[in-house]
């Protein structure tokens, strides 16, 4: 095996104990959320190829709100702009997290995963609109996105033993894939802009940067800054999920020197990580996958038929093929120009795994397929079953991969969690890189 100098460039990076306790946590609600939402996928798909379906249909087209500010919506355009706004604003928290004092800070931890997210949208686009060159390209973006939900989900099942190293990839890859993703709704999937209530959205949005800068946490004043940020970006035509990342963006990461500066504890971003964290995993995201996920299939032959349609094709093959060439050619690339040799213990496979899951898309997925094609299209309908097939088919082989690693993973976890002195912090993060197999955990230099 070959041994690395602390200062060698890894693939996969295992970084500070704290980091890794956060991403530990962060991962766990993510798991819990995933259930939640295959759970809602699960019921939205029996329901809608059930005898009660028109029950189903007229649950999502039942129309409520208020018709003065044209917010009159369907229950799943709610589900689409409302509450998909707590996932993008728990995932603004999260990028700026990571931008200010987490791995994407420093370039040369984050240049490996942040090129293999940009890959794991490339490759998947250029693959679609090969597919469909002469036909619906407007679909390009839906299998570009990862559901780290999703995926945590299946990794649940093939064991929680997975490392920190590649946890923390799997993390920030997500994470650079949701700031693509948001970056790819608001250019190219916003139709009709409105400016005057898009500047009009400055103004709360602007109250409410300056009350969380000064560490502000009252709900009164903030809920209804937030809710008309959120009513003028979706009034201006673009999509009201955007609100969200905004409102998130606006949250300091880390303590003032007036209130008591880094060491004081946690930024007001990590206090509304935690608070609005399993909101957004365990409400938004589930109900949202309830609306959207209720696609009817008619049986084989309409199974068979939906498949056969280019768009289809294009997806599965771009989530399957395209997200694991993408994610994987990406990375080794970088590996090769910034001569990072693979994490000790670790091999290409392992990064093989997890390119697979990255193909588990879902959440963005299905946003993305409304906005392209419309709620309720053939399209659509067919962009529905392309992306519960091709993530089926991607979390299939990622399960297979990552399983047949299981003992390899268990050693790593087990020489990661090894506390002898019980100072409550892991050996592997106290004592010298260089001295700890983290394979067996034994210490070399003894």
């Amino acid at each position: 095996m070959t041994s690395t100098s602390p200062r060698q460039r890894t693939v996969f990076t295992r970084g500070s104990w704290p980091e890794a306790r956060r991403i530990g946590d962060i991962l766990r609600k993510e798991t819990i959320g995933g259930a939640l939402l295959l759970a809602g996928a699960v019921v939205a798909l029996v329901w809608a190829n059930s005898p009660w379906a028109p029950v189903y249909q007229m649950m999502r087209s039942f129309t409520i709100g208020p018709a003065a500010l044209h917010l009159d919506l369907s229950l799943g355009t709610w589900a689409a702009d409302g509450l998909l706004a707590i996932f993008f604003f728990v995932a603004g928290l999260e990028l700026k997290r990571e931008f200010v004092a987490g791995d994407l800070r420093d370039s040369r931890r984050a240049a490996v995963p942040v090129a293999a997210a940009f890959g794991g949208v490339a490759i998947p686009a250029l693959i679609y609109l090969l597919v469909n060159r002469s036909g619906a390209t407007q679909g390009w973006a839906i299998p570009t996105a990862t559901d780290i939900a999703f995926a945590l989900a299946v990794l649940a099942v093939v064991g929680r033993c997975l490392p920190a190293a590649m946890r923390t990839f799997l993390l920030t890859l997500a994470v650079v894939d949701d700031l693509i993703a948001i970056v790819i709704i608001a250019g190219f999937y916003t139709d009709h802009l409105q400016l005057w209530p898009l500047l009009g959205a400055l103004a709360p949005l602007a109250g409410f940067t300056v009350l969380v800068q000064r560490r502000v946490r009252s709900w009164w004043l903030l809920l209804p800054l937030a809710i008309a940020t959120w009513a003028l970006v979706h009034a201006s035509g673009v999509h009201a999920t955007i609100a969200g990342v905004l409102l998130g963006f606006a949250v300091p990461v880390i303590r003032s020197q007036a209130a008591g500066g880094p060491d004081a504890g946690p930024g007001l971003a990590e206090h509304f990580e935690h608070r609005f964290r399993p909101l957004s995993a365990g409400v938004a995201v589930p109900v949202f996958a309830l609306m959207a996920a209720g696609v009817p299939i008619g049986g084989w032959t309409g199974l068979t038929s939906a498949l056969s349609d280019p768009i289809a094709v294009g997806i599965v093959a771009a989530l399957v093929f395209g997200k694991t060439f993408g994610i994987m050619g990406a990375t080794w690339l970088t590996a090769r120009l910034t001569r990072a040799r693979m994490s000790e213990g670790l091999h290409w496979i392992d990064c093989a795994g997890l390119a697979l899951l990255g193909g588990v898309g879902f959440t963005v997925s299905l946003l993305i397929g409304e906005l392209a094609f419309g709620t309720g299209t053939p399209a659509d309908d067919h962009a529905r079953v392309a992306i519960l097939t091709g993530s089926l088919i991607a979390a299939l082989l990622a399960t297979i991969v990552l399983r047949a690693r299981n003992r390899v993973y268990r050693r790593i976890h087990d020489a990661e969690t090894r506390d002898q002195d019980r100072d409550g912090i892991p050996d592997i993060y106290t004592e010298p890189a260089a001295t700890i197999d983290p394979v067996t955990g034994v210490d070399k230099s003894s």
